[in-house]
């Protein structure tokens, strides 16, 4: 298989880094909008014969289509900030190649209306799309309908808890990963889908209610936040309601509403001592790149899918989860926890599709896919997951 990676950042380089070695990567193409960073990448990774650096601007689906072209790409791993996904995911298509991502663009009910709206096409083509492929949205999908399939007769309520207890050296504030996706989920209202009702709209970090996660993390109040599997689970698992809720912690949110209040979040430009400058760019450039923080943070982080209905007549609740140590991150990768935790899931998918185990055809989510290979593979890439049967 021969990868065209978009995005070198802190997730980029997690999968880069997992892939490497896997045999059935051929080439893996390293671009970025900084190609000093996609070359720093490179040189780790053992050189530009196997792991080329491009330069590429995102935007410019021309650029992708000619980077595709030249290095007979088969797959085209978007692992920039969802802005981008409609220039990548149309290269893609025009190039024949199998698209991943990681989030999905649009907001509310609409997310992925660009990509899914062009789901007959891509069949047609005899192209396949899988969307959300990261750890939330992706993985806690598949733990979704890993559930359905094994674990229950009858699903009321599938709520997806991401939480942690990280703590970053020196900083206040100081996302993990990227902040313009960080801001998106944070400021945009909420979604709720129930059966019956489909999906409508909550306040803000409300509802909140207080999740004890496992793997020592401990309990953190979660609250609503606008997150992909909302629109995604109920396309393909028989349930009665969906739900997200991050442990953002007071501090954090605070300053999200302070940036929201300030308009420091819009990507409309201002006029700035005669100079255009987008709001949203100068916070970026104010707070540091998520892949310098892995030997400021400590910790772990924890996310999963929390399940609930009935099994055999018998009410149950399960929590299926995956947590990741940042020493233990970093020991092994170099990769802070987090980015790891994102990285690995797309290049499990990788190595699904190349051994033919998942295929298909059009605009699809990993729910689409039989969960066992996926979560049969998981020991394999030191990335084990827990279950825990929840009061």
């Amino acid at each position: 298989m021969k990868v065209l990676l978009i995005g070198v950042g802190a997730v980029g380089e997690a999968i880069a880094i997992t892939a490497a070695k896997r045999p059935w990567l051929e080439k893996l193409v390293l671009a970025d909008y900084n190609l000093n960073r996609a070359q720093l990448v490179a040189k780790r990774l053992g050189g530009p014969e196997k792991f080329p650096a491009e330069k590429v601007d995102a935007r410019d689906t021309a650029q992708i289509i000619a980077l595709a072209r030249k290095h007979g790409a088969n797959l085209i791993m978007n692992a920039v900030s969802n802005i981008y996904n409609h220039f990548i995911f149309d290269a893609a298509y025009e190039t024949s190649c199998t698209y991943l991502d990681m989030a999905m663009q649009e907001t509310g009910a609409n997310m992925g209306s660009y990509q899914f709206s062009r789901a007959a096409q891509w069949q047609e083509k005899g192209c396949l799309a899988i969307l959300c492929t990261g750890m939330d949205p992706g993985v806690s999908d598949i733990f979704a309908n890993y559930a359905a399939k094994h674990l229950f007769d009858d699903i009321d309520e599938i709520g997806i808890r991401d939480g942690a207890a990280l703590e970053i050296e020196g900083y206040e504030f100081a996302p993990t990963f990227s902040l313009i996706d960080t801001i998106e989920e944070c400021t945009d209202l909420p979604i709720i889908w129930e059966r019956g009702r489909g999906w409508y709209e909550a306040e803000p970090f409300s509802e909140p209610e207080l999740f004890n996660f496992p793997a020592g993390v401990g309990p953190i109040e979660c609250v609503n936040i606008e997150h992909e599997e909302v629109v995604l689970i109920p396309r393909w698992i028989k349930c009665n309601r969906v739900t997200f809720k991050y442990g953002l912690g007071d501090k954090f949110i605070n300053i999200i509403k302070v940036i929201k209040m300030l308009g420091l979040h819009s990507p409309n430009p201002v006029n700035v001592k005669g100079l255009q400058v987008a709001p949203r760019d100068v916070l970026i450039a104010c707070l540091p790149d998520p892949a310098s923080l892995g030997d400021r943070m400590t910790g772990t982080t924890c996310v999963g899918t929390w399940v609930k209905g009935t099994k055999d007549g018998k009410s149950r609740q399960v929590y299926l989860y995956q947590a990741t140590n940042n020493a233990e991150s970093m020991a092994k990768t170099g990769c802070q926890a987090v980015a790891l935790q994102t990285g690995i899931g797309p290049v499990i998918i990788m190595e699904l599709l190349a051994q033919g185990i998942w295929k298909g055809k059009g605009v699809l989510s990993p729910e689409a896919f039989d969960p066992d290979p996926f979560l049969a593979l998981m020991p394999e890439f030191d990335f084990p997951y827990g279950l825990v049967e929840m009061d």
